[in-house]
């Protein structure tokens, strides 16, 4: 059966802030524009906000939990300022090669959540600007998936094999293997589109 979205996990890195190699000072952190806004629209909404981020810097050495925990609190505060509070920021600190189960596209991430704040997974959209991010949607089951240009976006957009971004949003008429349900053009645009489904005459999203 249809399911509605109440709540949706965003990537941090080029999805709600702007793209920092290895972000490790809070001074780097910069909103990508109209995403407070965008979020606020959101909460408004009565949507649970999610984070979900790989940082791999910590597991690589490249800084700490502590950098990390600065950038954070950075970022929540720039949040803050328009009203809107992640409920929770889930994180993994592994390099890749730990072969841990909760670097995105595996999915302990998002059972993390489940577990401490009753998600579900045919309820819960995904925004992201990594292939990464939507096989980790597509994954546990998320009816939503969404890839922003922004960030690694638009590289990844390309790699994918999606057609051209002409506009704020791309829903393909026929998915391949591995794509989003949408591509749009930053976070604001990808909240218009989960906004958009949210007030289609069901308020779900189609099977």
């Amino acid at each position: 059966m249809p399911q509605a979205i109440t709540n949706v996990l965003l990537d941090r890195d080029g999805t709600i802030i702007e793209e920092r190699h290895y972000l490790s000072d809070p001074d780097g952190v910069a909103l990508v524009p109209g995403a407070g806004e965008a979020l606020a629209g959101l909460a408004r909404a009565g949507v649970r906000l999610f984070g979900v981020t790989n940082q791999s810097g910590i597991g690589r050495g490249y800084y700490g939990l502590a950098d990390y925990r600065a950038v954070q609190a950075r970022v929540d505060a720039l949040l803050a300022a328009h009203g809107v509070t992640l409920t929770e920021t889930a994180f993994c600190p592994h390099a890749p090669a730990e072969g841990c189960a909760c670097r995105k596209p595996a999915t302990g991430l998002f059972t993390a959540l489940a577990d401490r704040h009753g998600l579900v997974g045919a309820e819960t959209a995904v925004i992201g600007d990594a292939a990464s991010d939507i096989a980790f949607g597509l994954a546990f089951g998320s009816p939503l998936t969404i890839l922003v240009a922004t960030g690694h976006g638009a590289r990844h957009a390309r790699e994918l094999g999606l057609p051209e971004l002409a506009g704020p949003l791309l829903v393909p008429a026929a998915r391949r293997p591995g794509w989003p349900h949408a591509l749009a053009r930053d976070l604001p645009a990808a909240v218009a589109h989960i906004l958009s489904v949210m007030a289609a005459p069901t308020g779900r999203v189609a099977p």
